[in-house]
């Protein structure tokens, strides 16, 4: 599943080293420092989107992490308002899927990642 999502062969508007970037930025959303540092080590030149403090508007991708902040963080308050802002923004609709899978499979990654951790801490 992590291939599909981070690397696949058709990525559409988001490289593989975008993708990256975005996975080290929800891992570091969730508070998962090392998880996130995993990820960082192929975000190339898009390795500074991870930080959570950044907008992305430097690399006209404001937007677009605005959104995947709120999936990561906030998904409660995700509305169709959302999707419609990145279709008006130009965003094609499998690029706005390729958003989501990235987003709902940091989200899985992370709860199982933690879940690993804590059985390993119960049983060390």
């Amino acid at each position: 599943a992590e291939a599909a999502v981070l690397r696949p062969r058709d990525t559409g508007r988001w490289p593989h080293s975008l993708r990256a970037a975005l996975a080290a930025r929800i891992a570091n959303l969730n508070g998962d420092g090392d998880l996130a540092a995993r990820y960082l080590a192929a975000a190339g030149s898009h390795a500074a989107l991870a930080d959570p403090q950044r907008d992305g508007a430097a690399e006209d991708l404001g937007l677009v992490i605005a959104f995947m902040d709120k999936v990561a963080a906030r998904t409660s308050d995700v509305a169709a308002t959302d999707i419609a802002t990145l279709q008006d923004a130009g965003v094609a609709d499998p690029d706005i899927v390729r958003l989501c899978e990235l987003n709902a499979f940091l989200a899985y990654q992370v709860r199982v990642v933690a879940a690993l951790r804590l059985m390993s801490g119960a049983t060390a």
